[in-house]
């Protein structure tokens, strides 16, 4: 069958998420075959090179054969079991290892990134109501924040696009300035800009803190801001601030967890433990949805109680699912055993400096790098500029989704010294077509 059956089966009955379907009439859907990889094959035996990592969520590339081989042998053993009651090895092993990784205790597992997002914050919420201090109840998160689409992670998201529409249906929350060093004065350091900008949630606090229940990040990078970086002071000063008001800290490392900052986790860099971390994306090394909140003892044991009503009644019908653990098993074995973090530090000092012609294109500004994570933007004036830079990448046998005008790489850690070079040649080339 052709790529142009499939587009068409799609468009009669598949509704695409963060789309305008009419747009597919000019922008059309790509029908995928097969994955191995770094690479995306059509139908019709065109590839493209996964620079995004599907939506950030693959980590080892397409068709990860240690991770299908996990996956097979757990198809034997057990698909799924409801979690309420029961239990399974899959999901013990992996929250005792998660739990390891990142110093919090429990596990609680939802099925992407905003239910993740969504049982942090009703656990804050329903933590200060067991604790005795029901009227901390509102959420502070950063300026051009992302979090999810849900109901509650949209009212602690700060993109206009997505809220704007909804608004009538969210709890209000309030935004502090992001530390995102785009926004610095000339000539002050991305640190110094960052301690500027805690000084603001100190300001907050000192007037709100009786009713706050917790400051919701994205740490080191704002994801959906078009790759906004900060420096790790700003997670310092944050803790310490949390700690002094007495109010949670969530980490949404939903985008930033599992090694793409640079270190296992964002938090890390800053040698700070939040009190709640979501996890999600490249959990299951973009093999099936699964993510996870990890908290403290001090939380879970506020839930710890004979009254029913007091324990945390969320649920997802396919929480802890028994697949979708064995995949993120697999991907933590491979961390392990590849020594991925060390591996990666290589790998971004060769794209750092094979990127050195893109750093200094006359239309490129704000070039910048976190961990396995590379963005700039484009000087460019030409009319929807991110749909035109996509269609021309796709021309290059690259996937790249630019958001505005910014530009990001967030490859595959298996990308290749040859695959960094035919990506940079080719954004090169799709630059010079729209400049």
């Amino acid at each position: 069958m052709k790529n142009t059956d499939y587009l068409q089966r799609s468009l009669n009955s598949v509704w695409h998420p963060c789309s305008q379907m009419k747009q597919f009439e000019t922008l059309p859907l790509v029908p995928i075959a097969r994955g191995n990889g770094m690479w995306l094959y059509d139908f019709e035996g065109r590839r493209y090179l996964d620079a995004i990592s599907s939506w950030w969520v693959n980590l080892f590339g397409h068709c990860n054969p240690r991770i299908n081989a996990a996956l097979k042998d757990q198809l034997d053993q057990l698909e799924h079991v409801i979690l309420a009651g029961f239990t399974h090895a899959p999901v013990i092993e992996l929250s005792e290892r998660l739990a390891a990784l990142t110093g919090l205790g429990h596990c609680f597992y939802g099925s992407d990134g905003a239910s993740a997002t969504e049982i942090a914050l009703k656990m804050s919420f329903h933590y200060w109501r067991n604790s005795g201090q029901p009227e901390k109840t509102r959420f502070i998160s950063l300026q051009n924040g992302y979090h999810g689409e849900t109901i509650g992670a949209l009212s602690v998201t700060d993109v206009a696009l997505f809220k704007d529409t909804y608004a009538p249906l969210l709890r209000q929350s309030t935004q502090v300035p992001t530390p995102d060093w785009r926004h610095a004065e000339a000539g002050e350091s991305p640190r110094a800009f960052a301690t500027r900008c805690a000084g603001a949630v100190r300001a907050h606090l000192e007037q709100h803190h009786a009713t706050t229940a917790a400051f919701i990040v994205e740490p080191l990078v704002q994801g959906a801001a078009g790759m906004g970086m900060y420096d790790a002071e700003y997670l310092r000063l944050a803790r310490a601030l949390c700690d002094e008001f007495k109010v949670h800290l969530i980490a949404d490392e939903i985008a930033v967890g599992f090694g793409r900052t640079g270190t296992m986790f964002a938090c890390e860099q800053a040698g700070i433990r939040p009190d709640f971390m979501c996890l999600s994306k490249g959990i299951s090394g973009g093999y099936l949805p699964l993510s996870a909140v990890l908290t403290t003892d001090t939380v879970f044991q506020a839930f710890y109680h004979d009254e029913t009503a007091k324990g945390f009644l969320h649920s997802h019908s396919y929480t802890g699912n028994a697949l979708a653990c064995r995949a993120a098993l697999a991907t933590l074995d491979i961390f392990e055993q590849d020594k991925v973090i060390e591996t990666n530090r290589g790998r971004a000092d060769f794209m750092n400096r094979a990127t050195q012609p893109l750093r200094d294109h006359p239309k490129v500004r704000n070039f910048r790098q976190t961990g396995m994570i590379w963005a700039f933007e484009v000087e460019s004036a030409t009319p929807h500029f991110s749909r035109a830079f996509y269609q021309l990448a796709l021309q290059q046998e690259l996937l790249l989704r630019p958001m505005g005008n910014t530009v990001y790489f967030m490859p595959p850690y298996i990308i290749s010294h040859e695959e960094i070079e035919f990506l940079v040649a080719g954004t090169l080339k799709t630059l010079e077509q729209l400049c």
